[in-house]
């Protein structure tokens, strides 16, 4: 069973019964005090006169009762609640009318006459109450000030509810107070002599509404200005304040209490958004959010108090290429290979204050501050070179990633941290420009290099447009007779101010940036139309061919042989006088997706050399797995072959096994003549380089083939 308790509610109420109370005996004491005053207007007629009105208000009263209980039975009977108001509505319009309340069977109130009715469902509790309840018919009450008057709703002999009208006596009290004015001299004169008993009456009221203010404010207001301060301190962030209790068994205090633990609540949510929002989700690691605010605080301890710091950023190498080929959740498994690969390195070389965060998509941040730090970055960098570039086992397939990595040190490089993050990107831009798979460390010079590969990009776009890029092309001669047989078009840039800028250069720009998706399709339509006017006075049989190399990018995309179909139709090329060159780390970066595409080129008839051969780490396996024509020997072991026999005999190999497969063997960079010859004699089956012939226009070159 629950215990009763001593409430607020029961409280206020007791303290405003106290006073109702007090107020009742000074109102009585007031009256005995006045008898002898009442007894005097008594005899000017007082009671037959206000008998007299009374009477008339009740027989006005008791016929308008009847009237509305008639005329509200239907629409109580159908809990009409619209014809009820406007009834209800227009009989208040009496000008004597108080109020007019019409309830059920139970004596809750079904209509009060306002629009809200508000009260609605409320039992009637007024002294008046019980009685206009309880009567069978008819019924009339007076007190003070109302003439309530009431009657029940009959449907047969069920009662189903009743109304009331509350009637003012003032008009009575008007008419009374006209004769009771000839009697108001000498009710002044009695007055006179009550003044004082009035004036202590009103001091023992002040006091007792002091009494219930003090207790009020004690009990009430006290508590909620508490809850009001300890509400702003949880407005501001301050969770750490005192926890309000309360040992009260009422209201206010299982409102602290509440209170109490709504605010324990909210600190333990702001705990777990600011864990959220300054953590990756992924990793676990800190973000970028925690990283700055962190590296921020670290720098201001540190300026001033000669000590280094370095940040070194690791990005990964060639990530989108796992996105795009095993799915984003082979992706999401990587970066937790690596996070975790990442985590052992710095825990064992970073040092106790070593941070590290992800930024965000493949790029890692980590801070370091403990003894040498160009030393300990140093060499935190070398472990992470080796260890990133291990193979991934992602869905029983290994993959080869490796990362990229610039450091940059404070004070040394940057004071500021916006400055310090700007470097090591730039630093880790300048590794992956060196190659990919190692680091560099921030300098001076890079920000020029930057600024450069930045105006390049600039000046690259809308350089077709403007006839800057151009196309020539080096012939391809067949050894066995010395013959041209072909030629591979080549991409050049005459800037009008900067000059010939290298292809080694623009096409590193042009890939980075994406501008070869728009670049590469271009040039492949210039050079089938340049093909298609080539050597049309020889044999159909001996039309020398074009080879033009395709991007990575291009290769990446899926739409490759739409591309070549387009540009086969647009030029009337013959499909088989067509050569596209892809570098053999494009092809095995996704052999699968590879050998796919290349299978549907070979369909059309267009011939796949792999171009750069030998220097993908690939192995000849690869040969038997994707379908290609022809491999391009690297010019790299070309250059060396007369001086180095592990040269010579690498390309002996090679050339042997491509011909035990079918494949066409090219080599390029044919520079000297015992360079040529020992090719021959080896059996190689194409050439191309300077020795043999340099560059030229598409009209030069039809000359040549001519």
């Amino acid at each position: 069973m629950k215990p009763l308790r001593f409430g607020l509610q029961a409280r206020f109420l007791l303290a405003m019964a106290a006073m109702l109370l007090v107020v009742l005996a000074l109102i009585a004491l007031l009256l005995h005090r006045q008898q002898v005053m009442q007894r005097e207007v008594g005899k000017l007629g007082r009671e037959s006169l206000g008998e007299m009105v009374e009477q008339n208000l009740r027989r006005h009263g008791e016929s308008t009762v009847s009237r509305l209980a008639d005329a509200l039975t239907n629409p109580v009977y159908y809990f009409d609640l619209d014809t009820i108001g406007s009834i209800v509505r227009s009989a208040q319009r009496d000008v004597d009318v108080d109020y007019v309340l019409v309830y059920d069977s139970q004596g809750r109130i079904i209509h009060d006459g306002t629009d809200e009715i508000a009260v609605y469902g409320q039992l009637m509790d007024d002294p008046l109450a019980y009685e206009a309840i309880t009567a069978q018919g008819q019924h009339a009450q007076w007190s003070a000030q109302i003439l309530d008057i009431s009657q029940p709703i009959l449907v047969g002999n069920e009662r189903i509810g009743g109304v009331r009208v509350g009637y003012s006596i003032a008009s009575v009290r008007a008419y009374e107070q006209k004769v009771v004015e000839a009697a108001r001299g000498r009710l002044i004169a009695l007055g006179q002599r009550n003044l004082l008993w009035v004036a202590l009456l009103l001091l023992a009221l002040v006091a007792v509404s002091v009494t219930v203010v003090v207790y009020v404010q004690r009990t009430l207001v006290r508590p909620i200005r508490q809850l009001a301060r300890a509400a702003h301190a949880i407005e501001v962030g301050d969770y750490n304040g005192e926890r309000l209790t309360s040992e009260r068994q009422d209201e206010v205090g299982e409102l602290v209490r509440a209170f109490g633990s709504m605010s324990d609540s909210i600190a333990r949510h702001d705990r777990d958004v600011r864990q959220m929002a300054y953590t990756d989700s992924l990793t676990g690691l800190t973000n970028r959010l925690a990283f700055r605010e962190s590296l921020d605080h670290r720098l201001m301890m540190l300026r001033g108090a000669g000590r280094q710091l370095a940040l070194l950023f690791a990005d990964i190498d060639d990530f989108k290429r796992v996105n795009d080929t095993l799915g984003h959740e082979a992706g999401d498994e990587v970066l937790q290979q690596f996070a975790n690969r990442i985590r052992d390195a710095v825990e064992q070389l970073g040092g106790d204050d070593a941070l590290l965060s992800r930024f965000g998509g493949d790029e890692f941040v980590i801070l370091i501050q403990d003894g040498d730090v160009r030393a300990s970055a140093t060499r935190l960098a070398e472990r992470l070179v080796a260890d990133l570039g291990r193979p991934i086992a992602i869905h029983d397939r290994q993959v080869f990633l490796g990362t990229s990595i610039g450091i940059t040190l404070f004070p040394e490089d940057a004071s500021g941290a916006t400055a310090l993050m700007k470097n090591g990107d730039i630093a880790m831009y300048q590794a992956k420009v060196a190659g990919k798979n190692c680091y560099r460390f921030y300098s001076r010079a890079m920000d020029q290099a930057v600024e450069r590969r930045v105006r390049l990009e600039h000046e690259l776009r809308g350089a077709w447009e403007r006839g800057e890029l151009s196309l020539v092309y080096q012939p391809v001669f067949r050894l066995v007779d010395n013959r041209i047989v072909g030629a591979e078009a080549l991409l050049r840039w005459q800037h009008p101010e900067m000059g010939m800028i290298a292809p080694s250069v623009f096409i590193d720009v042009a890939e980075q940036s994406g501008l070869i998706e728009s670049i590469g399709p271009r040039v492949l339509r210039a050079a089938c139309a340049a093909a298609a006017r080539w050597g049309q006075n020889r044999d159909p049989m001996e039309l020398p061919f074009v080879s033009v190399n395709v991007s990575p990018r291009q290769l990446r995309s899926g739409d490759l042989p739409e591309l070549v179909a387009e540009c086969l139709r647009e030029s009337g090329l013959a499909s088989s006088r067509l050569h596209l060159e892809l570098t053999e780390t494009a092809v095995i970066a996704d052999e699968a997706h590879a050998s796919a595409l290349l299978a549907t080129l070979h369909r059309t008839g267009v011939k796949v050399w792999l171009d750069d051969f030998g220097t993908g780490f690939s192995g000849l396996s690869h040969l038997r797995r994707v379908p290609v024509d022809g491999v391009k020997i690297d010019r790299s072991f070309i250059a060396d072959m007369l001086r180095d026999p592990d040269d010579l005999a690498l390309t002996t190999a090679i050339i042997a096994m491509a011909h035990s497969l079918g494949i066409t063997v090219v080599a390029e960079g044919v520079e000297k003549e015992g360079q040529f010859e020992l090719l021959r004699d080896r059996g190689c089956n194409l050439a191309q380089g300077y020795w043999l012939g340099y560059p030229v226009t598409a009209a030069e070159f039809a000359q040549l083939v001519a």
